[in-house]
């Protein structure tokens, strides 16, 4: 084991010290780049999965824009992510108008139930949606009771 290893620019390093690139994102010894976006989107993807988990009859979830644009999503194959997105977005629109047109306060979820499950609504601050899909049987307050503390810790990970 050496005290100094060289650089990729030639130059002696102290060994194991993580330096920076040119971005300024923290780099591993081996080189390996840690990027801040892949690590905050893999926390994302964890926390959507961990949701999955603890509530029985959630067949997935997905984070999108207000927009109706995919951020990402931890759903089964059978279901198109970037409709859900959308669906999402309208549902949040049609949400946000009734709670302006009541003179309630903003928008911070909405569940529709259909023959099949239900489809659920979260807002995640004021520019990311949460989206759940839910089998038929599945337990409404306790999604509630899992989604609001998800999509607390889901918005001081995003952006």
């Amino acid at each position: 084991m050496t005290f100094f290893e060289t650089a990729t620019d030639g130059l002696p390093r102290r060994a194991g010290r993580a330096e920076q690139n040119w971005a300024g994102a923290a780099t591993q010894p081996f080189g390996t780049t840690i990027d801040p976006a892949a690590a905050a989107l893999a926390a994302v993807r964890s926390e959507l999965s961990d949701l999955r988990l603890r509530v029985p009859g959630v067949r997935g979830a997905a984070i999108g824009g207000v927009d109706g644009l995919l951020i990402t999503h931890d759903l089964p194959a059978v279901v198109e992510p970037h409709d859900l997105a959308a669906l999402a977005a309208t549902t949040f629109g049609l949400g946000r108008q009734t709670a302006l047109v009541l003179g309630q306060s903003p928008f911070r979820d909405a569940t529709l139930r259909s023959e099949g499950g239900y489809f659920t609504v979260y807002a995640v601050g004021e520019r990311a949606l949460l989206c759940v899909l839910g089998d038929d049987g599945i337990n409404v307050a306790r999604l509630h009771l899992e989604a609001r503390p998800a999509v607390a810790r889901l918005a001081a990970i995003l952006p």
